[in-house]
């Protein structure tokens, strides 16, 4: 799997600040430094992820002609043996056990048959905190993004599969689509993730039909004839935690999943739904803050992903 923005999947393990703001569960609501609405994040400086991607926010992807991965002076590239955690059943087992006995989580095994015949090579990720992967480390968990996992996956079932992760933290679905769906386009990618809108959520003054415009216009940038789309209805962390529940972040999140839903099925994006999932009410699927997915969250995530999908070309539609 060719990496083509220039950073392979990190694994940095400081908690920090999820977008730059502390948000308050019970109220819904931000406080502190905000994204800046003209295009990108004004987040502290100091705060890092949990761990994610490092994700370049400036400039185009960088591809090698020859059709190898560009040159990286950022760090170990994901593609080279060895930089990217192995995909052998007892290494799993060994080293992280509760994953290996997750019946939310696939084995390398199911994923493969599952994804056996899939027919894409270009794989592109658009979004905010979500889509580059922030989270808390879970005790006997790989700790890796849900992205990176599908990533993963699909180079296994296509060796030549590329894969573009430009999520980014703190952005709205406006600064998303501003910054992002141009530099995606560019891409020409076949499969695309399209995860965003709760940093709208979190803002004063939301509102459902500015939100939905603006993902229908990034839907309908990438919603190209012969590439796939997929986004997310957002787990309910009320499940988890009973304080939450009946508040207003768990109605915001019902309705920022009725918005995503509802563009979607205008594009014909597929929904990977996590919002009743069986898993949903375990504490430990949510990072501290409680609005990012934990290592096993991500874990499951990317099982319903991996789901959700191979019955997408199974299907035909």
């Amino acid at each position: 799997m060719t990496y083509d923005n220039g950073a392979a999947p990190s694994a940095r393990t400081a908690a920090a600040p999820a977008d730059g703001r502390t948000v308050n569960p019970a109220s819904g609501q931000a406080s502190g430094r905000a994204a800046d609405r003209s295009g990108g994040p004004t987040a502290d400086p100091a705060a890092k992820p949990a761990f994610g991607r490092a994700a370049d926010p400036a400039g185009d992807p960088e591809v090698d002609p020859s059709g190898g991965p560009a040159p990286d002076a950022a760090g170990p590239r994901a593609d080279r043996p060895g930089d990217m955690v192995a995909d052998r059943p007892g290494d799993v087992v060994a080293d992280h056990p509760a994953e290996a006995t997750d019946p939310h989580c696939l084995s390398a095994e199911e994923a493969d048959a599952l994804l056996r015949c899939a027919p894409w090579r270009r794989f592109a990720v658009v979004g905010d905190s979500l889509a580059e992967g922030l989270g808390d480390p879970t005790p006997g968990y790989r700790t890796e993004s849900w992205a990176d996992r599908t990533a993963r996956a699909l180079r296994r079932a296509a060796p030549d599969a590329t894969y573009l992760n430009l999520g980014l933290r703190g952005l709205t679905a406006g600064q998303v689509r501003a910054g992002q769906a141009e530099r995606a386009a560019r891409f020409a990618p076949d499969l695309v993730a399209i995860v965003c809108g709760g940093n709208d959520l979190l803002l004063p003054g939301f509102s459902p039909d500015v939100l939905a415009k603006e993902l229908d216009l990034l839907f309908g940038r990438l919603a190209v004839p012969g590439a796939t789309v997929f986004t997310y209805a957002l787990a309910n962390v009320a499940a988890a935690v009973p304080e939450l529940r009946g508040g207003p972040l768990e109605g915001g999140v019902a309705v920022l999943n009725e918005v995503t839903r509802t563009v979607a099925k205008r594009h014909g994006a597929v929904v990977v739904e996590m919002y009743d999932h069986p898993a949903g009410a375990d504490r430990d699927l949510y990072s501290a803050d409680l609005i990012h997915a934990s290592a096993r969250g991500h874990a499951v995530i990317a099982a319903a992903t991996v789901r959700a999908l191979a019955a997408e070309f199974s299907t035909g539609r």
